[in-house]
């Protein structure tokens, strides 16, 4: 969590906003905001705003909400071109050089995957119809309402913009020609999440082993000078680090006061320069 906040700070000019009953990390960033409220009142929120009966037992069930978040917490976008949905094991790089003012000029919806919205991070421009857009899912309330996790973010929600994803790239396009949503969408693969079931930059399954965060830019060991958007720890903590022990929180705040951070399958280490 400290390198996170960490890499938000270095991307001053966007705004991240959590509810949370965990209490506030030390050396907030400013523009980090906490909202301090119990798990079963954020259902009660949520419930309100949707007219549904919102109450999982289990809080991995809110990822399913995740493309109505703009819809539920529409009183604290105003002002905001856009409003993002993500997660939070991640480490952001320069996001302002990746989604550039050109870029963000000419869609509603930005996903880091080609052929899915990408869960752990996907921009959404902030008009009504972007909003209210999830309640085009189908049975959105039963299945907001209901037990089970239903990935609807990257699932029911995606299949809204992308009709057909599996088909081959050419017929795939063509029938992206047809769909407003689609057309009016970026679905671009960014290469967040290594390891993964996506091939890397040179369509190879060899990803790169070691990422270097230095003062905001984010890099690897395998592309140079190329710099990326985020990178998505997902497989990571299922595999490489999957037995390795978690270092001490006072360790990883200590890392995060640093300039430079090495990630790599041993864990997290300090880069001198």
């Amino acid at each position: 969590m400290p390198l996170f906040l960490e890499s938000c700070r270095r991307n001053p000019d966007i705004d991240w906003l959590l509810f949370t009953d965990c209490g506030t990390p030390p050396d907030l960033p400013h523009n980090v905001r906490i909202e301090h409220i119990s798990y079963v009142d954020y259902c009660a929120l949520v419930s309100e705003r949707l007219g549904i009966d919102f109450a999982p037992d289990n809080a991995y069930k809110l990822c399913d909400i995740k493309p109505a978040l703009g819809y539920i917490h529409e009183d604290r976008l105003q002002g905001y071109d856009f409003w993002a949905f993500g997660d939070l094991d991640v480490i952001y790089g320069k996001l302002r050089t990746y989604f550039t003012a050109e870029r963000l000029a000419r869609y509603d919806l930005y996903s880091t995957h080609a052929r899915r919205v990408s869960g752990h991070l996907c921009l959404i421009r902030n008009v009504s119809q972007m909003r209210e857009l999830f309640m085009k899912m189908p049975r959105w309330k039963e299945r907001f309402m209901d037990q089970e996790h239903h990935a609807l973010d990257e699932g029911a929600f995606s299949r809204l913009f992308l009709w057909r994803k599996n088909f081959p790239q050419p017929l795939f396009k063509l029938v992206g020609l047809f769909n407003p949503l689609r057309r009016r969408s970026e679905f671009i693969e960014a290469f967040s999440t290594p390891d993964g079931c996506i091939p890397w930059v040179d369509g190879a399954f060899r990803f790169p082993q070691r990422w270097y965060w230095n003062d905001g830019s984010l890099t690897n060991d395998q592309d140079g000078a190329r710099e990326f958007p985020y990178f998505h720890f997902a497989i990571w903590k299922r595999g490489a680090w999957a037995e390795r022990t978690a270092p001490l929180p006072e360790t990883v705040r200590t890392l995060a006061s640093r300039p430079a951070w090495r990630i790599d399958a041993t864990g997290l280490s300090e880069c001198v320069q």
